[in-house]
């Protein structure tokens, strides 16, 4: 904050998804099997990949990281707004919402660059596997998700900060279901012009690198697998990298649509819809999309469960 004659606000009112009395049921019944589905099967993921020695490989481990962002990111946001569908007073105080968001967008933009980095996994894998190991050190894996959680800190500390030094001096009411950057510059009385160019400028850069690290990184592996001359090589090859492209066009087809679309057709109503879809959906669906399409992962759970049974 920027001085108390600039912000006399304490904290800020969610409107939430609905006000309909009638949905409330609905809502809540609906919102908690998908959290609860989301937090057992990356809980599960996580526990899964340390327990079985055969998916302690450079590949799990960053599965195992993707779980434990969809995890934290959702957990900001997830029990909150569960509370908040029976609440009366649905408000957060001003550094609980800084917070939120902080937590929120270090794990939102940490999966962003995680899901490039396993894409550049997948080509090491594919194109080298006799040195798969060697490329794809502990030490190196390591390195690379420290990048990927400083990156994602530092991108949330930018925002974070800019944001919350705005003045809030009108309304406290915030038009969505948790602390996000478009429905607080609404409520800022203050231009808001740097931060929106900030949040185009560093967030639009994350996406266009990791998108581009995506391509990229595909674009040698289709090379490294049309060189392979056993159909069956081919489709073994492809097959571990399908899991991979399913979760990067829902994730990031989610976030360019709610934070790269023009203006004229931004919606708050619409956006709270995408919000919910990247907040509570996707990382519910990612442990399944790995696991269903997964031999190594099926036969991991298959040896849990005969374990337990005898």
């Amino acid at each position: 904050m920027v001085g108390e004659n600039c912000s006399s606000l304490n904290g800020f009112i969610f409107l939430g998804i609905s006000n309909n009395a009638g949905m409330k049921v609905i809502l809540f019944t609906m919102f908690l099997v998908v959290y609860l589905i989301n937090l057992l099967g990356n809980l599960g993921m996580i526990i899964l990949i340390r327990m079985d020695s055969q998916l302690h490989t450079p590949m799990y481990f960053f599965l195992s990281h993707l779980s434990f962002c969809d995890l934290c990111y959702s957990t900001a946001i997830g029990p909150k707004m569960l509370v908040d569908v029976f609440a009366k007073n649905k408000s957060i105080p001003f550094l609980g919402c800084a917070l939120q968001f902080f937590i929120s967008c270090t794990f939102a933009d940490s999966e962003c660059l995680l899901l490039a980095v396993m894409a550049f996994d997948r080509y090491k894998a594919i194109r080298n596997p006799l040195l798969y190991a060697v490329n794809m050190s502990n030490r190196v894996c390591s390195l690379l998700m420290a990048g990927v959680y400083l990156v994602g800190m530092a991108d949330a500390l930018i925002h974070t900060t800019l944001t919350f030094r705005l003045c809030f001096c009108g309304s406290n009411e915030i038009n969505h279901f948790f602390c996000d950057l478009p429905p607080l510059f609404l409520l800022s009385c203050t231009d808001t012009q740097v931060n929106v160019l900030v949040l185009f400028t560093v967030s639009g850069f994350t996406e266009l690198s990791t998108i581009s690290g995506v391509l990229v990184s595909y674009c040698y592996i289709i090379i490294s697998v049309l060189k392979i001359h056993s159909a069956e090589g081919r489709f073994k090859a492809f097959s571990t990298c399908t899991s991979h492209l399913t979760a990067v066009a829902i994730f990031q087809g989610t976030m360019l649509f709610t934070y790269f679309r023009p203006s004229s057709l931004y919606s708050l109503d619409q956006d709270k819809i995408t919000s919910l879809f990247y907040t509570l959906v996707i990382p519910m669906l990612n442990p399944l999309i790995y696991s269903l399409r997964n031999k190594d992962v099926k036969e991991a759970l298959e040896k849990l469960k005969n374990k337990r049974l005898f």
